[in-house]
């Protein structure tokens, strides 16, 4: 084991031991900003290094950060949203538009189930004989049933406890990643080898993939149904917080990971990461598995269990969370079987692109009900017409 793993493990150890500190796990705006961080660094740090390292070549943190503004631009618009409800109600338009915006969130779930779950099965796979996509497959399916038994049986209390404690491994094994990637890239520097690989995507072809990538950076929304546990300006401030940390965090890594390699040794599978990282430290694709498998598995009952709650609460029981299960798995199961991940990414981003619109769009409702000028409501405008862009151009990696 070289150095770099050392420095690599006890970059992690220290996260880790940072997070249960009690003064910061306890706090308030921490334990309100943990789970949108969660969410907009989860799955999409897994595979957005690769891919716009690969289709931007040296223009990647230009495009990082254009996807990072659209998001902080469409949690703008949720953000006063959750405020806007706080001082009184949406009025008959707004709550129509927020019974759409439920629907339209409800099958996002259902497809963000599905993306979770093929990374998981991709990730299971990878270090072992058996690295093909019908094993990787095969294990999702799996997963997918366990995940339908145990909500249909018992529900999710008990599953959903692993949710803190893979948050905080994620968290502990991403910043060892981005010591790994910066003691490479230190080296790469002190040998003047960065390497500035041309852009494969360009012009139109390079927007619609950024916006087929929405979904890597999605998660900020959670905030806004978090209201039983946490007041509006909480609420506001936490996620303003978490959109701005996972900024930084992915700006840095797409920059250390952006000049130190070459355009060969750049894929673009769903697993492409772990083979880039054993070129910077031996220990790194093995805690990138077990962060993968954690994550993932945490984040599919997350959803799952929101979806089921969602679409009972839509249909006023009439559908039971049980029923919303089955729905969701069997959904999940196609998307499995008939599309491959970055397809399954395309179509989260779209639908999760759509949602934001309608949000976006009651945000201009909301502004006008509450008196705001007309370039707050041109702004939330834009907004929508951004998320609508991306809900219909949105494009899968080829």
């Amino acid at each position: 084991m070289g150095l770099e793993d050392f420095a690599i493990l006890a970059a992690s150890l220290a996260v880790a031991g940072l997070l249960v500190w009690p003064r910061i796990s306890n706090a308030p705006l921490w334990r309100a900003t943990i789970t949108p961080l969660a969410s907009i660094i989860g799955s999409g740090f897994l595979v957005l290094g690769p891919i716009l390292s690969q289709s931007y070549g040296q223009w990647t943190p230009v495009a990082m950060a254009l996807l990072c503004a659209l998001a902080y631009a469409i949690g703008s618009a949720i953000r006063f949203n959750i405020a806007a409800l706080d001082h009184g109600d949406h009025g008959r338009t707004g709550a129509m538009m927020e019974q759409a915006a439920s629907w339209v969130l409800a099958f996002a779930y259902v497809v963000s189930v599905a993306y979770y779950l093929n990374l998981l099965g991709a990730f299971a796979v990878s270090l072992t004989p058996w690295d093909t996509d019908i094993a990787a497959r095969g294990v999702t399916s799996a997963v997918f049933v366990v995940i339908l038994v145990v909500g249909w049986t018992k529900g999710f209390a008990a599953l959903e406890r692993m949710e803190e404690l893979s948050v905080g491994l994620k968290l502990a094994i991403i910043a060892g990643l981005l010591v790994g990637l910066g003691w490479f890239f230190a080296q790469k520097v002190g040998a003047g080898a960065l390497i500035f690989n041309p852009a494969q995507r360009t012009g139109l072809g390079a927007a619609t993939l950024l916006f087929g990538l929405v979904v890597t950076v999605q998660g900020f929304e959670t905030s806004r149904y978090l209201g039983r546990n946490y007041d509006a300006a909480l609420r506001v401030r936490s996620m303003r917080l978490a959109q701005w940390l996972s900024t930084g965090i992915y700006m840095v890594y797409v920059i250390l990971m952006a000049y130190v390699f070459e355009a060969d040794q750049i894929e673009t599978s769903e697993t492409a990461i772990i083979g880039m990282m054993a070129f910077v430290a031996p220990v790194l694709p093995f805690m990138l598995v077990g962060a993968a498998l954690a994550a993932q598995f945490s984040a599919a009952v997350a959803d799952t269990s929101g979806s089921g709650g969602l679409i009972a609460e839509l249909t006023k029981g009439r559908v039971s969370q049980r029923t919303g299960y089955a729905v969701l798995v069997l959904c999940g199961l196609a998307l499995t079987w008939t599309l491959d991940v970055f397809e399954i990414i395309s179509w989260a981003s779209r639908a999760f692109a759509g949602y934001y619109m309608i949000q976006g769009l009651i945000a201009v409702v909301l502004a006008r009900r509450h008196g705001r000028p007309t370039a707050v409501m041109a702004y939330f405008a834009l907004v929508a017409a951004l998320a609508a862009l991306a809900m219909v151009f949105g494009q899968a990696v080829e």
